[in-house]
């Protein structure tokens, strides 16, 4: 038998009742504020983590307001084609002097029309051309848009990538299963994060944007 008298049982079983029922209480809190910072935008933003993998990797020499290296591991296993376009136009030098033409704040850095977005030209067109090669079929995977994630720009038609790629300053769920995720930062995002920012809805970068001065492949 319990040393408690009757009154005193349901006393203690009133005070368990009281804790079980904070506990729960305390749970759910916690739980709505990891949902938060994982779902709403402008909360901790998620960023690439995992180390270097065996991809190939391209080094872009940035000047402008940001100054610096930045390399990109390419994955070549999720979206084979668009990785090979890279590759390709790196070798070409197609991306040297290439402007960031669109850049938004808290969202992403756009770059590569290798057609209309070089420095020092006519840049009233820039995001609006590609390379003499093809579009690309889209190569959709299940990576998530995150910080430091290298995507590829594309225009109302998935299969309509070309040359222009975008780099992530923070998570964006809603291009995950939409845009081809084609590499991601491996060193230099603080040079990424210097990167001029644009104006308006658009992020269109006025007067002198900072541009790829040099790319080149790494292996």
């Amino acid at each position: 038998m319990s040393d408690l008298e009757p009154g005193d049982q349901q006393g203690g079983r009133g005070r368990r009742s009281r804790l079980v029922a904070w506990g729960i209480f305390v749970a759910g809190v916690a739980l709505i504020a990891l949902y938060y910072v994982m779902t709403v935008p402008g909360s901790t933003p998620q960023v690439v983590t995992a180390p270097p993998g065996d991809g190939p990797k391209v080094a872009l020499t940035i000047t402008g307001e940001a100054s610096g290296e930045v390399v990109i591991e390419l994955f070549d296993d999720l979206a084979p084609n668009h990785a090979e376009r890279i590759l390709t136009l790196v070798d070409e030098g197609a991306y040297d002097g290439v402007v960031f033409h669109r850049v938004i704040d808290g969202f992403m850095a756009q770059t590569g029309d290798v057609e209309f977005g070089r420095a020092g030209g006519d840049l009233s067109k820039a995001g609006m051309g590609g390379s003499s090669y093809p579009d690309l079929a889209a190569e959709f995977s299940n990576e998530p848009f995150v910080g430091g994630v290298v995507g590829m720009a594309r225009s109302a038609d998935p299969n309509s990538a070309n040359s222009q790629f975008f780099i992530m300053f923070a998570a964006a769920p809603h291009l995950d299963g939409e845009y081809t995720a084609v590499g991601r930062v491996i060193s230099g995002m603080e040079v990424v994060e210097a990167i001029k920012r644009g104006t308006g809805r658009n992020g269109a970068v006025l007067g002198d944007p900072d541009r790829i001065e040099s790319a080149r492949a790494l292996q």
